[in-house]
């Protein structure tokens, strides 16, 4: 009968969509119960879940990668399960929230727990990296949501989050790495977010999906993994424009819209009396602009000396560069109370 279901499950050329649905299946049990262990269950099936996708084709680096997701996740999920079990038979404390949150940060990829996180994307394609970078996050922010009274533990996360954005992200020549590390800047924001006001977070959350779309929507297309192919490359006038208007976007440089949660979370950090460490969250911020425009100039400046094929530019591509350029006047919409 096994054998029977595994051969169905192989030859089956919709697999994939019910993976899929189970995936967004187990995100809607986690965040919408109120039991801790049905919270766990949630997260586990997720995780059995994505090892499939991650894992569906013949190659070396994707094994790899789909194991030590797995090797990890599992390990986290042990960890929860352990605090929850502990916070059912002792009385809540700090270190048994220290336990749970850290394993939380473990699934989420956060600093310092997150050695695991860049190789795991750098085995993977696009498509499965913008799932680990985005849907992969829902549930354990949600959980963090729930045990977010550590205000010193969660100045520490983040803080350490930008830090190892920063001095990470300034040497790598790989691009899946460079969003990773990129991410992890993005997670500390969301982190500050969630921690004041949880709507800012959502806002945060789906506007970052968004620009990271658009971003990888293009790396996918083209197939550019290394900055070096980013120079070799020869795109036109429209794609580099919105290459270049996308990862303003994800720097939060103003006035794009970008900068319209990270504005938010600033006025809650001044608002709640937090303002030494938003001038550390701004000032190491600017760092990660930095190698944003390093990538830029890979593209625009560097290029010229190849003379490749351009690629037409196709309507989708001209429907997301007229957003971002839409989406500048929106900021505009804070100064008008």
């Amino acid at each position: 009968m096994k054998v029977m279901i595994l051969f169905f499950l192989i030859n089956f050329k919709y697999w994939k969509l019910i993976f899929y649905m189970i995936l967004f299946m187990s995100i809607s049990i986690t965040i919408s119960t109120y039991s801790w262990f049905n919270m766990w269950i949630g997260l586990e099936i997720n995780m059995l879940t994505i090892i499939p996708l991650m894992n569906n084709t013949k190659n070396m680096f994707m094994t790899e990668s789909s194991l030590k997701y797995f090797i990890v996740q599992a390990m986290a999920s042990s960890l929860l399960l352990l605090s929850i079990i502990m916070m059912s038979i002792y009385q809540k404390n700090f270190k048994i929230l220290l336990l749970m949150n850290s394993a939380l940060l473990i699934k989420l990829g956060s600093a310092p727990f997150h050695f695991w996180f860049p190789e795991v994307m750098e085995g993977q394609m696009w498509n499965m990296n913008y799932i680990l970078l985005t849907m992969q996050k829902i549930s354990p922010f949600m959980l963090l949501n729930y045990n977010m009274n550590m205000p010193y533990f969660f100045s520490m996360i983040i803080i350490m989050n930008m830090m190892v954005s920063m001095l990470m992200g300034l040497n790598q020549i790989s691009l899946r790495k460079i969003m990773t590390f990129s991410s992890m800047n993005h997670i500390a924001w969301m982190i500050a977010a969630i921690f004041f006001i949880k709507t800012i977070w959502m806002m945060y959350f789906l506007i970052y999906m968004f620009m990271l779309m658009n971003i990888i929507y293009i790396f996918n297309m083209f197939n550019i993994f290394y900055i070096k192919q980013l120079i070799k490359i020869n795109l036109s006038l429209y794609l580099k424009m919105l290459i270049l208007l996308n990862f303003f976007n994800m720097g939060g440089l103003p006035p794009f819209i970008g900068f319209l949660p990270k504005w938010l979370t600033i006025q809650s950090l001044i608002n709640f009396n937090f303002k030494p460490l938003m001038t550390i969250m701004v000032i190491l911020t600017l760092f990660t602009l930095f190698y944003y425009t390093r990538l830029m100039m890979s593209s625009l400046i560097m290029m010229k000396n190849y003379n490749l094929m351009k690629y037409p530019i196709n309507k989708l591509i001209m429907v997301m560069l007229w957003i971002n350029l839409l989406s500048l006047p929106l900021i505009f919409m804070i100064f008008m109370n």
